[in-house]
């Protein structure tokens, strides 16, 4: 694989759990339309999330 690619990729999952870990921090709301994504949702997102950037900056090493 490109080493671009995987920072690239790596990069975007990282910023997109350390968003849904300052949405549970500070307690922010998060509607799509009339739905209320609850909280254990964004907990979900970040353990996904992060565990996908880990991995991705694990391959980035190699």
């Amino acid at each position: 694989m490109s080493k671009t690619y995987i920072t690239v990729t790596a990069s975007i999952f990282t910023v997109i759990g350390l968003l849904h870990l300052v949405r549970v921090i500070y307690g922010w709301e998060a509607v799509i339309g009339a739905w209320e994504i609850p909280m254990w949702a964004s907990w979900l997102a970040v353990l996904v999330a992060g565990s996908l950037a880990v991995k991705g900056w694990e391959l980035r090493r190699r």
